[in-house]
């Protein structure tokens, strides 16, 4: 089978496809408080022709896959798109990523449907400081989308917490506590900029100083565990937590994805704005079209990202960060 090396070495492996920019939250460092015009659904790729291009993608040597957003619980019928790719020989994990504010509603579809894990943004275990960070949300909904995950057998279920200085540091210990105790694994995630938030040093906190806290509860041990992404992860006791550090220690040296935007371009990368449209070639159903486009993409996939010296994106939700 053909395999998706780029100009440095990388093999490229794992696909992360946001299915809609469509989000119920809106969250502060994702959307501006008033949202953002959402793409009429004539320019979204279809169900169908997403699961071409991740055929085409499994031939080229994708064999990961995780669903996003904006939130890809509010699209229709997530659970038959599982179905498609899970059909598609050479895929071998299909994961998601959600507010989990829907669990409860859709995640026995997704079960059935062949759906291996999912990955729950959590920023806050505070009710009031919750509906300040996503301006829409209710956390008892989030918490119940767990209870119903582990009712349902779902294995190796992560949390994401972006911290940032001054709104939800002072949680660290806590939500630490909140996943060792429910068996799942957390990882950390540095405040990343975009045009939403202009002052976005003012929040940034690094992986080292949130270390630190963490240090004065728990004893950190490095683990060899490894996941799809850049996680660094470590023990504590019976547990794991990650580390994302996309700005105070890249990872870009082993970055192993590219990103599908709901509307059908391929990011080669998140920190640059570089794009490979495959929208007209997924809606002629051209599979070799498609494998050139793809191809090109990785060849123009770069060395390092560029997030401390460009506004590359005004929402993370239209990108499916």
């Amino acid at each position: 089978m053909e395999q998706l090396i780029d100009r440095f070495g990388r093999r490229i492996n794992y696909l992360r496809i946001s299915i809609t920019d469509r989000c119920n939250f809106r969250c502060i460092y994702c959307m501006p408080k008033d949202g953002i015009e959402w793409k009429p659904m004539s320019e979204i790729l279809s169900y169908e022709e997403i699961a071409l291009f991740v055929l085409v993608a499994a031939e080229l040597g994708i064999n990961k896959i995780k669903l996003t957003g904006g939130e890809p619980l509010v699209r229709k019928g997530i659970d038959g798109l599982v179905s498609m790719l899970k059909s598609i020989n050479g895929i071998d994990e299909i994961s998601l990523t959600t507010n989990g504010s829907l669990l409860k509603k859709y995640a026995r579809g997704l079960k059935e449907a062949g759906l291996d894990r999912i990955t729950i943004s959590l920023d806050t275990l505070k009710p009031d400081r919750f509906r300040l960070i996503t301006r829409l949300g209710n956390i008892e909904d989030v918490l119940e989308g767990f209870d119903v995950l582990d009712e349902l057998g779902f294995k190796n279920t992560k949390i994401n917490t972006v911290v940032m200085r001054g709104v939800n540091d002072d949680e660290v210990l806590d939500l630490m506590e909140f996943a060792l105790n429910r068996g799942v694994d957390i990882r950390f995630i540095e405040f990343m900029p975009t045009d939403v938030v202009k002052d976005w040093q003012r929040y940034f906190i690094s992986i080292n100083d949130i270390k630190s806290i963490i240090e004065t509860r728990y004893t950190l041990k490095p683990a060899d565990k490894k996941s799809n992404g850049p996680s660094v992860y470590y023990s504590v006791g019976d547990g794991f937590v990650g580390f994302i550090t996309p700005l105070s220690k890249t990872f870009c040296s082993v970055c192993n994805r590219i990103r599908l935007t709901s509307d059908g371009a391929i990011l080669p990368c998140l920190g640059h704005p570089d794009r490979v449209s495959i929208k007209e070639a997924a809606r002629k159903g051209d599979k070799d079209r498609l494998k050139r486009l793809l191809r090109e993409a990785i060849r123009i996939k770069p060395k390092e990202h560029a997030l401390l010296s460009e506004n590359i994106h005004s929402s993370m939700s239209a990108v499916g960060g």
